[in-house]
């Protein structure tokens, strides 16, 4: 690896020079995690990702959130098809250069638009679901996903406990919420790419939360958890600065 990882990390939080090419905001985050086999991550890995792991440790995460405001830049935001939910299971990476970044095994979405949107243009894993969040940030959300085809709902209920401060660098925290790169691959062609995405740091704050997370898991080929999550944070959301995918090594 060229350089220290975390350096590497916090240097991703400088606001690119690029142009970016969508706005959104995520709010009511919920960060779970669970400590995974690296080999069982690693084999899931296109060729040029290598799993990054804290302490020896690697992670699996779940991560359930509200879009708002979506939309292509010089483009207004749109009733109806610029809000909607995402779901997404994800674990943390490095490309051969040793830069780190997110790698999605998937990312549940009831928005159909948004689904194929970043399936064409961002490489994404993307699939449709039928997903509702009632309640309230004072009294927690009962958030619910059923993938397209699915028998089984993803069921969580979290509540975000306060506003939070901003995860520091070396921590667990900031190794797996500080993450302001993507990858994804071509399902045609293999070729590998990556993307930035920049937002002021995460305002991290305990979570309150209980559900099955069993179908999620499943439909990406997973087992379920047999255990809670070793690490739950949550988050009252960023705005979102979305830039153009580029080649990634190799």
């Amino acid at each position: 690896m060229n350089g220290n990882p975390w350096d590497r990390q916090e240097g991703l939080r400088e606001r690119p020079g690029s142009p970016w090419v969508m706005r959104q905001r995520w709010e009511e985050l919920l960060f779970l995690h669970w400590v995974w086999e690296e080999e069982d991550l690693q084999q899931r890995l296109p060729d040029g990702l290598k799993v990054q792991t804290f302490g020896g440790k690697a992670y699996l995460g779940l991560v359930p959130f509200f879009m708002r405001g979506v939309r292509p830049r010089w483009v207004p935001a749109v009733p109806g098809v610029s809000n909607f939910l995402e779901m997404n299971l994800r674990t943390y990476v490095t490309d051969l250069s040793g830069c780190p970044g997110v790698w999605f095994f998937s990312l549940d979405c009831n928005q159909p638009l948004a689904v194929w949107t970043a399936r064409t243009f961002f490489h994404l894993a993307y699939f449709q679901a039928s997903m509702e969040a009632g309640g309230s940030a004072r009294e927690g959300w009962d958030y619910r996903c059923r993938r397209a085809g699915g028998a089984e709902e993803t069921r969580l209920h979290y509540r975000v406990r306060n506003a939070g401060i901003p995860a520091e660098p070396g921590t667990l925290d900031f190794f797996l919420v500080e993450r302001y790169l993507l990858f994804s691959a071509s399902p045609k062609s293999g070729k590998l790419w990556k993307g930035r995405v920049w937002h002021r740091p995460y305002a991290l704050s305990p979570a309150d939360q209980a559900g099955d997370v069993s179908p999620v898991f499943l439909a990406g080929g997973f087992r379920a958890p047999s255990r809670g999550p070793d690490h739950v944070a949550g988050s009252p959301g960023v705005d979102v600065w979305i830039h153009p995918l580029e080649r990634a090594v190799p």
